[in-house]
């Protein structure tokens, strides 16, 4: 059986993205995956995956470390003995992999393909290209897409969606809120009474994650706090998940939404009555906690970043407070129910910005709870449906259910030693 290396080397979103192609390759042998020390802990959450290797590359990341030569040694020594027989370098349309190619070919791995806009030279067996923005179809459906022309058997329409390992790490004790669980109920969860009603959601809770690898994707304390409020005002309650960086966030989030219940009913106490009641988890799960908790919950509100496609992993509706600083297209949740918030016409569209270049930071602070809340409600309101099918995210902050796209690849044969795959995007 061939043994196979994948690679990603960004976050731990990008590597949930990654996903559906591994899975495709796994139809061909045994799979390992090299993984940043961000993505890590996602590979290890993915079924298809035997075994995950760590690498800090020094051209991927947020933070690329500088050049270690006796790291990259150790590396190709470490690749070379395994003996694959096929590399399979992931990445997002901005990123090259023709230094991992590299990499593997001094490891003498015999077949390497990925995707490549620049000349490969020698250093690729297969070159599969993807249109440019806005086409050129999800990151999920593009992994899909390049695993096959690695070889991989086409999975057809349904080869995309996202999946954990399970069965996931039980919930850890005083994450949820009093009463909850982390089990699924057998029954589809009704949605919560209208804002005027005292009554608790008898169902479930939904997760606020403020947070975001960087800042243009993020929410700030205030006005997470505001949506917060609106969710329990509306009788959800919400648990504010976060990671370790971002306990901070999460703590000023909570303490500014339990002052503004509060003040809004007359009281001191935390959690005024008939509201919705707030659980501060951030910083408390690893990354397969974290993926119970979201499976546990009814709904996920969440900005452009890894819990969103950990939610769409784990099959939970997604309002997605989208800045538009990369296309929906490619990056929305994916084969989940999801509902795009956020002005996908700001200034910032498809810049890959890292911090907001607009005072105000308009694309998400324009999202108000009461558009968040109707979009929970919208999502929640009929039977959950777990992998329901690829999103084409809409490009206003119209509150509309995303629908199915599908991706229909053309091949054209190149040289001996080259293919070019190009896939275009019929919606």
């Amino acid at each position: 059986m061939p043994r196979i290396l994948a690679v990603r080397l960004d976050s731990d979103g990008d590597v949930l993205l990654t996903g559906p192609g591994i899975r495709a390759l796994a139809a061909l042998g045994d799979v390992d995956l090299l993984a940043s020390p961000s993505g890590a802990a996602a590979g290890r959450l993915l079924p298809d995956v035997a075994d995950v290797l760590v690498f800090d590359a020094p051209w991927s990341g947020f933070a690329p470390p500088p050049v270690d030569v006796d790291a990259t040694r150790a590396l190709v020594r470490d690749l070379a003995a395994r003996r694959y027989d096929l590399a399979v370098i992931f990445t997002s349309f901005h990123q090259s992999p023709l230094p991992m190619a590299l990499l593997a070919r001094l490891a003498g791995i015999g077949r390497i393909a990925a995707t490549s806009e620049d000349y490969p030279g020698a250093l690729l067996d297969v070159r599969h290209r993807r249109d440019a923005p806005p086409g050129g179809g999800h990151e999920a459906e593009a992994a899909v897409a390049l695993a096959v022309a690695a070889g991989a058997p086409d999975p057809g329409p349904d080869g995309s969606v996202l999946a954990v390992r399970r069965p996931l790490p039980a919930v850890p004790l005083g994450l949820l809120p009093e009463g909850r669980t982390g089990e699924q109920p057998a029954a589809p969860r009704p949605a919560p009474a209208p804002p005027e009603s005292t009554a608790r959601d008898p169902g479930g809770f939904v997760v606020l994650h403020p947070g975001a690898s960087v800042d243009a994707r993020a929410l700030t304390a205030a006005h997470a706090a505001t949506l917060a409020a609106g969710l329990a005002t509306a009788g959800y309650d919400v648990v504010v998940t976060g990671g370790p960086g971002e306990r901070a966030l999460a703590a000023r989030t909570v303490a500014a939404c339990r002052e503004s219940l509060a003040d809004h009913r007359g009281t001191g106490r935390s959690d005024p009555p008939g509201q919705g009641r707030i659980v501060d988890a951030a910083g408390r799960t690893s990354l397969a906690e974290l993926a119970a908790v979201l499976d546990a919950a009814t709904c996920v509100v969440v900005g452009n970043t890894g819990p969103a496609h950990l939610a769409a992993a784990v099959g939970t509706p997604v309002v997605s407070i989208f800045s538009p600083v990369v296309p929906t297209q490619r990056w929305a949740p994916y084969g989940v129910p999801t509902i795009v918030l956020g002005d996908q016409h700001a200034a910032c569209r498809d810049t890959r910005a890292r911090d907001c270049p607009v005072p105000g930071h308009p694309c998400l602070s324009g999202v108000g709870a009461a558009e968040v809340v109707a979009a929970v409600r919208s999502l929640t309101a009929n039977p959950r449906t777990a992998h329901a099918g690829a999103v084409n995210p809409p490009t206003t902050n119209s509150p509309t259910t995303n629908s199915p796209t599908t991706n229909s690849p053309t091949t054209k044969l190149g040289t001996a030693n080259e293919r070019e795959v190009r896939t275009s995007c019929a919606s």
